[in-house]
């Protein structure tokens, strides 16, 4: 919306420099609202067959717009969790089950969530194939359809919005023991100066893979009881950016956990 008014008071200001009849920039503005409004249904309507229709098409383009560092930035997450192999873990929008190996090999019991009947097709044959028992479920992460304090950490990797959608927020810090926490990889740069990357770039941005997100973020974060950091991790050719967030034990949480 903030491009929108932007663009909007630039063709404003324009027309009235140079004399333009107010109703030719308001034909303007009705047109450059009429594209977007197209473009982004154009775009939504493109990830929407990404993850459904054309789901058996996700691990390739991951790699190609990654220049192959989607599952490098995925792995960041690991060394976060703060929890010791056996705890359980939850992964919410799982997709084709990619990381959900990565977490099962590294010896979490791991359950996830995806509301996409065809994710979870493709996950679950991954999960077998490897030899791990299948623990998926198709839920939202609004509501989340396993008991308080089950987890020891939640992580998800490349969302989008909802994932600090308050009700989403909620629901995590239901699920989390005292102490747990919400690890989410929400974002990948690649550092490599090419003109593959530029393009990339360029693509990222016109798909508003580059943000922004809610302006209130870290309030929100904060309102549902977690402590949070934002953390920057160099890779070889690129950056992953990550948010971990802790849950803030109650009194009545650290009172059982001193016990």
């Amino acid at each position: 919306m903030e491009n929108k008014d932007i663009h909007y008071g630039d063709l404003r200001g324009h027309g009235e420099e140079q004399g333009t009849d107010p109703r030719l920039a308001c034909n303007r503005c009705a047109l450059y609202e009429h594209v977007s409004s197209l473009w982004w249904a154009l775009v939504r309507f493109g990830f929407r067959l990404l993850y459904n229709e054309l789901a058996y098409t996700y691990d390739t383009v991951s790699r190609i717009v990654s220049l192959g560092q989607w599952h490098d930035w995925q792995c960041a997450a690991l060394k976060h969790l703060n929890a010791p192999p056996g705890a359980p873990i939850l992964e919410l929008a799982h997709g084709t089950g990619q990381f959900l190996i990565d977490l099962c090999a590294a010896g979490y019991p791991t359950y996830s969530i995806d509301v996409s009947r065809t994710m979870g097709q493709i996950a679950r044959r991954k999960l077998i194939g490897w030899g791990y028992r299948p623990r998926l479920v198709r839920a939202r992460a609004q509501a989340l359809p396993f008991p308080a304090g089950r987890f020891a950490a939640v992580v998800s990797t490349f969302p989008t919005e909802f994932i600090v959608e308050p009700a989403t927020l909620a629901e995590v810090q239901r699920v989390l023991r005292p102490g747990g926490r919400l690890v989410v990889v929400f974002n990948g740069l690649l550092t490599t100066s090419s003109a593959a990357t530029a393009a990339l770039e360029f693509a990222y941005r016109i798909t508003s893979q580059r943000g922004p997100w809610a302006m209130d973020v870290e309030q929100r974060i904060a309102a549902a009881g977690f402590s949070a950091q934002v953390i920057s991790e160099p890779l070889e050719r690129s950056t992953v950016l990550l948010f971990v967030a802790e849950k803030v034990a109650t009194r009545s949480e650290a009172s059982v956990v001193g016990a």
